[in-house]
């Protein structure tokens, strides 16, 4: 293994406090996390440690379904990167990652909203209406300070089906 690659593996309760350092250094595009939260769902985070620095986090949230006949769907957040280990592989290596982990779950479809839509697109990713994602919007968006309305927000609401689920649809 090359010393200078970043490991990427399951968190633990130690990484809580660089978790939240790493989300904060990115205010423009991530939504804040306190760190109760972070610690509350730190067994849904994954972390890049490089030299017993954590440079980079994913995690992942699971949003209930209404309709009976369809699994809930997954939706990566707070994937950061330090920023001079960007446009280096790591955040694509994170949400690799992250979407290996939750593919056990067997969703319908794992979702994104994000202000990099280009970085998701090359993951798979393809842009979705937000209003096909009214649970996400009314359980995440809807306490958002910055915008009146999550449906007038900058962030592109994306979808990725995975392999399995893909299968299970087609004839």
């Amino acid at each position: 293994m090359n010393p200078n690659e970043p490991i990427i593996r399951k968190a633990s309760f130690s990484d809580g406090p660089a978790i939240f350092k790493r989300i904060k250094a990115h205010p423009n595009e991530l939504v804040p996390r306190p760190l109760s939260d972070i610690m509350l769902h730190i067994d849904r985070f994954l972390v890049a440690e490089l030299n017993g620095e954590i440079v980079g986090t994913a995690s992942w949230a699971v949003l209930p379904e209404l309709d009976a006949t369809k699994n809930p769907s997954i939706e990566i957040q707070s994937v950061s990167v330090r920023d001079d280990l960007q446009k280096a592989g790591l955040g694509r290596r994170l949400v690799a990652a992250a979407l290996e982990r939750v593919e056990d779950f067997k969703p319908d479809q794992i979702i994104v909203l994000t202000f990099t839509p280009s970085f998701f697109a090359k993951l798979g990713f393809v842009p979705v209406a937000k209003e096909t994602l009214m649970y996400k919007l009314y359980k995440g968006c809807m306490n958002c300070a910055k915008y009146d309305s999550p449906l007038t927000c900058p962030e592109v609401a994306m979808a990725y089906v995975p392999p399995a689920a893909a299968g299970i649809r087609s004839p």
